[in-house]
């Protein structure tokens, strides 16, 4: 009898223990349940990743016959097709253009955006896509001119009213001053100036669009990180946003459309 009795109190024991773990599985699945809610990214469109853009700006982000095209836009093509959305580019005016995704006209900024301080305190900012600021390009024949420290007394050209004349001026006083860049970088060839500092992005599109024979030399004197902007409620957006460049840049496929619009690798500095 003693022993039925054991038995009976060992069975309700058991039992109990049983609606405990029960109960914490039933916790536990709605926990993840709710965490998988949670991971949801939050999108104006369902489906499509809708990315915003001045649509002036070639060869970075232009329309073509009505279509946007350029770089901007196949690295955003290529970011859609990496976390499941279609890709959706848009244009809204550059002088608004924050305002836009507060407003949620579109989830993202790809539009050759520089991630500043000022900025970071309005939106979330990506790693970033690629690196600008300013460069030394030289005749692609001048050989003695190789880095910075080279450009001591040399005759020096930049756009007028540019922050790059303020650059030049701490290397030297010889600087003429030119109404845009490619009047400047054509000067190099005939040797009417030694060296031009203008925006890295600039350069190298001008070589491979217009086929000047120049080159940069030496690094970027003030960097500029390009990244794409996402709003603050959206972590997770910004999460698959940074896997998909890091997995395009580690596959080579980064570099692949980068080489296509400007002959270079723009992440390598």
């Amino acid at each position: 009898m003693k022993m039925k009795k054991k038995s009976l109190i060992l069975l309700i024991g058991l039992l109990f223990l049983f609606a405990l773990s029960g109960c914490g599985s039933n916790k536990s699945n709605g926990s993840a349940k709710t965490d998988e809610k949670s991971e949801k990214m939050k999108l104006v469109s369902d489906g499509k990743l809708t990315f915003g853009m001045s649509g002036l700006l070639k060869p970075l982000n232009y329309k073509d016959q009505g279509k946007l095209t350029g770089f901007d836009v196949e690295i955003g093509v290529e970011i859609s097709k990496r976390i499941g959305l279609d890709a959706n580019p848009v244009t809204n005016p550059w002088e608004t253009i924050i305002q836009g995704l507060k407003g949620k006209k579109y989830d993202a900024i790809i539009g050759s955006m520089t991630a500043t301080e000022e900025r970071a305190k309005q939106v979330d900012f990506t790693d970033p896509y690629y690196i600008s600021g300013a460069q030394i390009f030289v005749a692609d024949t001048n050989n003695t001119l190789k880095s910075k420290e080279d450009l001591k007394d040399k005759r020096i050209g930049v756009v007028q009213a540019s922050t790059y004349k303020k650059v030049a001026e701490g290397y030297t006083k010889d600087i003429k001053s030119y109404p845009s860049d490619v009047y400047a970088l054509q000067d190099l060839g005939p040797g009417r100036v030694d060296a031009v500092i203008t925006d890295k992005i600039v350069g190298f599109s001008a070589m491979k669009e217009s086929g000047l024979k120049i080159k940069d030399v030496g690094g970027i004197l003030q960097e500029e990180k390009i990244a794409i902007a996402v709003n603050k409620d959206n972590p997770v957006l910004l999460k698959k946003i940074n896997e998909a460049i890091k997995s395009m840049v580690e596959d080579g496929t980064y570099e692949k459309i980068s080489v296509k619009w400007f002959g270079k690798n723009l992440l390598e500095k």
